[in-house]
């Protein structure tokens, strides 16, 4: 793709609607293509996290990794989601591991330079920390009920 489709594609995007003509130029400055296998790992828990990801291709499942027994699959993301938002918070590591489900196309964003952008213009800074909010409310709460349906202890509400 080139920049001026990456910059269409984005404009159209329900994540980046109705934001700033510039703020979508400025991310689609920092997007670059990635093609990633069936069975790859995008990202793992605990790795410093500095990017994240627009899936236009494929499947992508989130997953917590057990300390002993099978990884959990928080949530599968298909075309059009995004992916990654440990790069937001210090210490600006991952909450969580990504694999791909199948063969996948994605957009990378760079993270440091997006992150160098949000302090230097808070309007910027706010409009994207306000959508990644909502993204991570759905994260968390995704992975809070499959870990009460699967680990549902006695007693436990």
């Amino acid at each position: 793709m080139s920049k001026q489709e990456i910059e269409d594609y984005l404009s159209t995007h329900a994540f980046f609607s109705e934001m700033d003509k510039s703020f979508v130029e400025f991310l689609s400055d920092t997007a670059t293509e990635l093609q990633i296998n069936r069975g790859d790992v995008l990202f793992q828990h605990g790795k410093p996290a500095d990017k994240f990801y627009l899936l236009r291709k494929g499947q992508v499942s989130v997953q917590v990794p057990a300390l002993m027994g099978p990884t959990l699959d928080i949530q599968t993301l298909v075309e059009d989601q995004i992916l990654g938002w440990s790069w937001l918070i210090p210490p600006y590591r991952w909450s969580f591991q990504a694999r791909a489900l199948e063969d996948s196309d994605l957009l990378e964003f760079d993270g440091s330079a997006i992150l160098a952008r949000c302090e230097e213009d808070s309007r910027f800074g706010y409009e994207l920390f306000k959508r990644f909010a909502a993204l991570m409310s759905e994260r968390l709460d995704a992975a809070r009920q499959k870990m009460m349906d699967e680990w549902n202890p006695p007693g436990f509400a």
